[in-house]
């Protein structure tokens, strides 16, 4: 499966449903502009994703570009909007400890720990690191800034541990990871999750970066299950 979404350029929004310590970037085009042709995109998106991936009990998803600025963000985001919004309890999680993007996009003023400070080790339940009732159905778990340590962190056995916690409690978990031709993170992760979701940029990623990258996933037990072309 190959999709295209087409990124658009859109006013701020403020979900009325939202709480009042979040604040949401014009990026997130399922809110912004859900009658738009980007918004339309994720949609067929979510369907393939629903058909191929949640419904026959595929719980996890690892979003994953073979460079910088691929937009991992953008779809990770905007399909997990789109999946809460059909009544899917979905976590969206932020497993980029190298540049962490969705707090720039579902911004928070509330002080919470994220997955960083999770796989240190903190003795504390997992549910404490989640950001719940985002909006309806959706849930978040921040990046909790830079990790210098992210390989080693996401290396541990308590990063499976989150995402068997992750699989019993949400019917879809999306993470956000960082480019692969910078780090081995977004391979880890795929690795555990089992399942993954390639974001390629029109005109600024090559095709053969894209089939090292499956290549990759797939060497380490993680099924690609479909591409995705941002078109800026």
């Amino acid at each position: 499966m190959s999709q295209a979404i087409a990124l658009n350029s859109v006013t701020d929004v403020e979900p009325g449903d939202a709480p009042p310590h979040l604040t949401f970037a014009s990026s997130l085009v399922m809110l912004s502009e859900p009658a738009g042709a980007a918004a339309e995109a994720v949609r067929a998106l979510r369907t393939h994703v629903m058909a191929q991936h949640v419904q026959k009990g595929r719980r996890a998803l690892a979003i994953c570009g073979p460079t910088q600025h691929s937009g991992c963000t953008f779809v990770a985001t905007n399909l997990a909007i789109a999946l809460s919004q059909i009544g899917v309890k979905t976590l969206l999680l932020d497993a980029n400890l190298r540049t962490p993007g969705v707090e720039e996009v579902i911004s928070t003023s509330a002080v919470r720990p994220g997955l960083a400070q999770c796989l240190s080790g903190w003795d504390v339940n997992f549910s404490d690191f989640i950001e719940p009732d985002v909006l309806p159905d959706l849930s978040v778990v921040y990046a909790g800034g830079i990790a210098s340590n992210a390989q080693e962190l996401l290396a541990g056995d308590r990063f499976k541990r989150l995402m068997d916690f992750c699989l019993r409690d949400f019917d879809a978990t999306l993470i956000d990871t960082p480019p692969a031709n910078s780090s081995a993170d977004a391979r880890r992760i795929g690795n555990v999750v089992g399942y993954g979701l390639i974001v390629a940029r029109r005109d600024k990623t090559f095709v053969e970066d894209v089939k090292t990258l499956a290549s990759q996933l797939e060497a380490d037990n993680a099924r690609v299950i479909g591409t995705v072309l941002n078109q800026a």
